[in-house]
């Protein structure tokens, strides 16, 4: 097994066994809370490592594919019990290396486990389709087949979520798996594959990596034993997967950034608005790609949602994410602090005014207080782009016409959200906003483990991830024209 985030440094799961990297360089990830202190060593991983794994997975294959779907379930239900066992260690794991509160990260590990055992059940789902056929004595049926070894590349926003929520549809389906997890969260995955080997998944089947995605990440993009890439990221490190994955003509699946709106109209329960735009815009520190970035109010109730919002913040709980009572804790790491306060400055000079917050927090970790802007234009870098942070800007509107242009003028679609009594504007939203996932009287954040997950426009690319989306991406369909025989 790799070892704890303290000691001797965590090592690669490849073809069944617990190696360290071939140049053997290793990198220490800082506590985003406590940045003087180290709180994991992980292998440096390169091109030669993401090549013995691919290896791996590409002679696992045959037998994995062979075995009897529901054979393979078993595995997941027992890897599901093992992630339940340590659910506990996994969330502290998580909360100390990216500073995802811990609150948030209990959620996260128990959600894990239940992808798993979703995915079993899969196991058990029609895999074809028979049609009527155009001649007599035809069968006229269709089969979906594993495509082989597929290379997935996890942020570090949802390092258990995530990477189970992308390994479990293409196991379950027959395809072997090279997993590279993020430079900033890799001992939170790793505890996934702790789980399938005390599962007694057959060596080879899942391989998981640590190290940077310019080396490890760039040789499953280039290599021709890779049958396809899933990918969740920024757009820009998105959009270079997918032009060199696709010049080779691997398949892609693509989950990029969000500009999401919020939508108050003026008969929304604002209490209620308000507790959603909280936590749409702040919790995890705001690094969601659903996340709450614009909150378009009506203009009738604009002061009083305003009111409620602010003293929401003012009410919440920020510092420490190992405290089970902090709703925000730090960014994940120096360069994400930077960035944001970098976008709060640049708000600043694009003529927004800060309502609440736009200032670093106590001590010394990478910590930014929740902040409201107000007065930013439409086509101010606030209003267009995905500021990864605790960071969002209120609006006004008169009309649902002007809130629904505006809330589609942007590159992004994978998230929006409204609130209202009116069945009339509930219709017009779910038609006309364009977004992958619509939440009525919700937050922009949260999605099910049995439905698609995915964006619309520049937030993705492909078929969408989670629920039954997830057989048209990893299986590929075949169609079989059976003739009877003449005798």
């Amino acid at each position: 097994m790799t070892e704890t985030l303290t000691g001797t440094p965590a090592r690669n799961y490849v073809g069944g066994e617990w190696l360290e990297a071939g140049s053997g360089e290793t990198y220490e990830k800082l506590d985003p809370w406590r940045p003087s202190e180290t709180c994991g060593v992980y292998q440096a991983s390169g091109a030669e490592d993401a090549h013995a794994a691919i290896v791996a997975a590409r002679e696992a294959f045959p037998g994995w594919a062979a075995l009897p779907a529901p054979a393979r379930a078993a595995f997941f239900h027992r890897a599901a019990d093992a992630l339940d066992a340590r659910s506990e260690r996994i969330a502290r794991d998580m909360t100390a290396e990216m500073g995802k509160p811990l609150r948030e990260a209990r959620m996260e590990a128990s959600r894990a486990a239940t992808i798993l055992r979703f995915a079993a059940g899969e196991a058990w789902r029609p895999i074809g389709e028979v049609y009527a056929a155009s001649v007599p004595m035809q069968r006229l049926y269709t089969v979906r087949r594993p495509l082989g070894v597929v290379g997935l590349i996890t942020p570090w926003n949802f390092p258990i979520a995530i990477p189970v929520w992308k390994l479990a549809p293409a196991l379950i389906h027959g395809n072997a798996v090279v997993l590279k997890l993020a430079w900033d969260a890799p001992r939170t995955g790793l505890h996934v594959a702790e789980c399938f080997a005390e599962a007694g998944l057959p060596a080879g089947v899942l391989n998981v990596l640590t190290g940077s995605g310019s080396k490890v990440g760039a040789a499953l993009v280039e290599s021709p034993d890779v049958r396809a890439i899933s990918f969740t990221g920024s757009v820009a490190v998105g959009h270079g997967v997918r032009e060199a994955a696709t010049a080779r003509g691997c398949r892609v699946q693509l989950e990029l950034g969000g500009q999401n709106p919020l939508v108050v109209m003026a008969d929304a329960e604002l209490e209620r608005a308000a507790e959603a735009a909280y936590a749409g815009a702040f919790w995890s520190a705001g690094q969601k790609c659903t996340a709450t970035r614009r909150i378009l109010v009506q203009e009738g109730v604009y002061d009083a949602f305003r009111e409620k919002l602010l003293a929401r913040i003012a009410a919440g709980r920020v510092g420490d994410p190992a405290d089970p009572e902090t709703e925000v804790g730090p960014l994940v790491n120096e360069g994400a602090l930077e960035d944001v306060l970098a976008a709060v400055e640049r708000g600043r000079n694009e003529g927004g005014a800060v309502a609440a917050g736009g200032t670093r927090g106590e001590g010394e970790g990478f910590l930014v207080e929740p902040t409201v802007f107000e007065d930013v234009a439409d086509d101010a870098y606030l209003s267009c782009e995905e500021v990864f942070g605790p960071v969002t800007s209120l609006y006004r509107f008169a009309t649902l016409d002007e809130a629904l242009e505006r809330a589609n003028a942007v590159p992004f679609g994978l998230s929006a959200s409204i609130f209202t009594r009116d069945l009339h504007a509930v219709q017009r939203f779910s038609e006309e906003q364009q977004a992958g996932i619509l939440h009525v009287n919700s937050q922009t954040a949260g999605a099910d483990v049995h439905v698609p997950f995915g964006g619309i426009k520049g937030s993705g690319f492909g078929p969408h991830e989670q629920g039954r989306a997830a057989l048209e991406f990893f299986t590929e369909a075949v169609t079989v024209y059976q003739d009877a025989p003449l005798a």
